[in-house]
């Protein structure tokens, strides 16, 4: 595959960590898709609506509007992780509506309550024009009214976005991107195969949450850069968003013309939203809190997470760290097509509320994080340790 290709399809879709504004200044609105409003000083609304100017790309070269017209019902949506923001529904909306019709669908996006997903619709019903924005990696729904539809929550990372699967669908990807597409499975994407064109896109990693990046100064799971910069290879790289990125490590130079520049103006904004979306606290119960006690002594202690994980962002990269592969025996297949060939130490806040962990999704759980950590470092924590040591962690 061309590296035109990689940088056109990576166009594509990582809504990755794009970040926002609560700001609003009422003059400088603009209309986007359909009338809604759109403040370019309004971290929200960039955040959830805008795209950049993607539907070129979503549109005219993957032709996602065609799959969702023809195929695309609200059960197969939901199926792919796709949410539905039932904030945005009149009532009894979906008590009504045929969710195996992909015409509800387009009605669905013609309403703004398929999260992430900016359309179109025309007169007669059909969607003429479709396009991505940060919400469809970054945002869910608290599953209020069922899974997959209720009140929107932004910041977690949508695990159940099967990302692969829908560009595999989309008629206008190349037959020879499918199979690698097909492998990647839910809460997954490979940023690399598209734009830095660095990766063969059989090395996805886990969609990472867009909260809790206060005070971290490396973003990503290789630490690539701060968040405007991740922000801004995403938006344009990815997404397939209308700016300008430049990178010498990965020879990219994408310059557009300021007054065309879509991206890099809302940057700001995006950025002190995405600072302000809230850590997620253990709900009462979650943890035992006696466990959790002699677990934050073993945390500091023993197991030496806190040499890394320092608090109280549980984390090195605030301080730029980074760790080679062979320091926890990660696999270091995504590190090597990346600009650091390392990983940088996961913030830990709020980490019980999103598993799998681990760039790649390797380990289900706290305690299949903490067993190889144990072996690989050589911590000899007894059984009660681990226990104790995960209940800690939950308490995060």
């Amino acid at each position: 595959m061309s590296r035109d290709w990689r940088r056109i399809l990576g166009a594509g879709l990582a809504a990755a960590l794009l970040t926002v504004t609560l700001a609003t200044c009422e003059d400088d609105t603009v209309v986007g898709l359909n009338g809604r409003f759109l403040n370019p000083f309004n971290g929200q609304q960039i955040f959830r609506f805008e795209t950049f100017a993607n539907e070129p790309f979503w549109t005219d070269t993957l032709r996602l509007n065609e799959l969702i017209q023809s195929s695309v019902s609200p059960r197969v949506a939901l199926s792919l992780g796709l949410k539905v923001d039932a904030d945005t529904l009149p009532s009894g909306f979906l008590s009504s509506a045929d969710l195996d019709d992909p015409a509800t669908t387009v009605e669905l996006i013609r309403r703004g309550a398929v999260v992430g997903i900016v359309g179109e619709v025309d007169e007669s019903g059909t969607l003429v024009r479709v396009g991505i924005t940060c919400a469809l990696c970054h945002s869910t729904v608290d599953d209020a009214v069922q899974p997959g539809i209720g009140r929107r929550v932004d910041g977690p990372a949508n695990r159940d976005l099967n990302v692969g699967a829908i560009l595999a669908l989309a008629p206008g990807t190349p037959d020879n991107l499918r199979p690698a597409f097909e492998t990647w499975g839910p809460g997954k994407f490979d940023a690399r195969v598209f734009g830095a064109g660095t990766s063969d896109g059989t090395n996805p990693t886990l969609i990472p949450p867009a909260y809790g990046l206060r005070g971290v100064n490396l973003h990503t799971w290789t630490g690539e850069g701060s968040i405007p910069y991740w922000n801004n290879y995403v938006a344009v790289t990815q997404m397939h968003g209308r700016g300008s990125f430049r990178d010498p490590r990965l020879g990219l130079d994408i310059i557009v013309p300021p007054d065309l520049d879509e991206v890099t103006p809302r940057l700001p904004a995006l950025q002190v939203y995405q600072l302000a979306l809230p850590v997620p606290r253990p709900t009462p119960g979650s943890f035992d809190p006696a466990a959790a006690e002699r677990g934050k002594a073993v945390f500091e202690g023993q197991a030496r997470c806190a040499t890394c994980h320092i608090p109280p962002l549980y984390t090195d990269a605030a301080g730029y760290g980074l760790h080679r592969p062979e320091e926890t025996g990660m696999d270091p297949r995504v590190a090597q097509f990346s600009t650091t060939g390392m990983y940088r130490t996961a913030p830990l806040r709020g980490v019980a509320t999103h598993p799998p962990y681990f760039h790649d999704g390797s380990a289900a759980t706290l305690e299949d994080v903490v067993d190889p950590y144990d072996r690989v470092l050589g911590l000899n924590l007894s059984p009660q340790q681990k226990s104790d040591l995960v209940e800690y962690l939950k308490s995060l």
